[in-house]
Parts: structure tokens; sequence; C-alpha cells
């Protein structure tokens, strides 16, 4: 049976090769998490082509999900509800097993500081994959309420009459697209490191995918 690691060595649960870094839960809501993000991304960036809100941004087709606007918000809607089912299961789990408080805090300014200038001279150790650096705590932390923004500020566009105080909170209609497209940008951003460390880091993939 797969336990939450407690962070206590002897009660993280072992099989026959090594301790369960990662529970079900969390490698089924993290695949189903990335798929809908992709497909969020690529529909999104669809849309943005439709109405730019930037003349020097474009997204090639090639790049973009849907083929036309109508093609792309189906996918885009298919997408945010899957999204934010698996994100609901995800916090929820995550806070009531203590998994966030355990692995996402604290965050220090001074430790991502020194955790950030160790990565960029190559000396940021990853040996033990049940801890998170500083670094990736505040990264993690930070996509968590870009998440959270993007689903907000992404509802608010779509229902800005019924959702009018939501859409009033991002300061309007227009803004709120502003909103909306520099969260997907984060997003973007924190993917593309979080790539590049997976293939820099492969154990760390494996972990993601049989949990050890």
């Amino acid at each position: 049976m797969t336990i939450e690691a407690t962070g206590n060595p002897a009660l993280v649960p072992k099989t026959a090769d090594g301790p369960i870094i990662h529970p079900r839960w969390v490698r089924v809501t993290h695949w189903v998490n990335a798929l809908a993000m992709l497909m969020m991304i690529g529909s999104g960036w669809q849309i943005y082509d439709a109405s730019p809100l930037f003349r020097f941004i474009y997204f090639p087709p090639q790049l973009a999900l849907g083929q036309w606007l109508a093609g792309a918000l189906l996918w885009h809607f298919a997408a945010m509800w899957l999204l934010v089912i698996n994100g609901i299961v995800y916090v929820t789990l995550g806070t009531a097993t203590g998994r966030f408080r355990r692995k996402l805090l604290p965050i220090r300014p001074r430790d991502v500081v020194s955790d950030l200038l160790a990565a960029l001279r190559g000396n940021l150790a990853h040996d033990d994959l049940s801890v998170y650096n500083a670094v990736q705590r505040l990264l993690y932390v930070g996509v968590i309420l870009a998440g959270v923004v993007i689903v907000l500020s992404g509802l608010s566009i779509w229902k800005p009459v019924q959702l009018k105080y939501l859409t009033a909170f991002f300061g309007g209609y227009d803004f709120a697209r502003y909103v909306h497209f520099f969260a997907m940008a984060s997003i973007v951003g924190f993917l593309t490191v979080h790539v590049a460390l997976a293939l820099v880091v492969p154990k760390s993939l494996r972990a993601m995918i049989v949990g050890r």
C-alpha cells in the first residue's frame, strides 16, 4: 500500500527498489495536470491569435490547438474543467495529508538566494529527491498560485456579465485578458524550467512515473 512519506526515514514506505517518493495520487494528478495544461496552452494560443494583445507576439498554427477559433474554444473549456477538477483533488489531498506543509514550507528568502546561486554554479545537489530545495519550493508554490489566477481570470473573461464582480476584481474585461496572458506566460516559463531539470536529473522523471 502506498503511504505518504513523512520525512522520517524510519517511517518512509519502502519497496524492493527503494522508498516511495511520490505516492500514487501525486503521480496521477501530476500527469493529468500536465495534459490539461498542454491542452489549455495550445488552445489558448489559437484563441490569442484570433484577437492578439501584442502586435509582436504571434503563435504559429503548428504550436496551437483547435485549428480555428471555435475549435480552440471547445478544447480550452474542456481542458479548463479537467484542470479545475484535477486541481481541486491535488490541493485537497496535498493539504489534508500535510504534503504541502512538509514539502513546500518554509520558504526563506536567504535560502532561495543561496540555492539559486548554487544552481547557477552547478553545485546544487539532487541526491535526495524527497526533499525540495528552496528554489523548487518557491517555483512550486508560484505555479500553484499562477494556476489559481489563470482559472479565475479565465472565468472572468468567459462570463464577464454573470461574474461581473470577479471581472471587476481583475480590473475589467480588457485588463483581465492581460492578467490571463501573463499568468499563462509564467506557467509556460515554469514548464520550460521543469522539463529542462527533468532532463538534467532523469531520476526525478522516473520517480514521478514509478514513485521511487
